[in-house]
């Protein structure tokens, strides 16, 4: 496996603003559906890979960037036996696949992704 970038999540202090501002700069695709935690934005651009754009619970606003694996677990240890730090580790997304958050050595954010999908 390639280890692919593959999605892009936007965590904003003002999603509503985020969304009027990225709809009408690159007229992307943008539908709500509301969740467990609270509403989520998913991001249609048309091309290249998708994304989401939700609520920050605290911190400034970011993007974060999810990298496809084949093992979640394995990738999550094997990046923190580098340095990195979890923030959050194999959390499941009901029918599609699993995540884990993490900071790298330098503070930067990146996800993990394992899809449920069969390659």
């Amino acid at each position: 496996m390639s280890n692919p970038i593959s999605y892009a999540e936007l965590h904003t202090k003002n999603a509503a603003a985020a969304k009027t501002f990225y709809g009408k700069l690159f007229d992307w695709k943008l539908v709500d559906h509301q969740m467990p935690y609270g509403l989520y934005t998913e991001i249609s651009p048309g091309e290249g890979i998708t994304g989401g754009l939700l609520q920050a619970d605290a911190g400034d606003s970011h993007w974060l960037p999810y990298v496809t694996v084949s093992d979640l677990i394995a990738a999550t240890e094997k990046a923190k036996g580098l340095g990195a730090k979890a923030l959050k580790e194999n959390q499941e997304v009901p029918g599609m696949g699993r995540y884990s958050v993490l900071t790298d050595p330098t503070g930067a954010f990146f996800g993990l992704w394992q899809t449920n999908k069969p390659a």
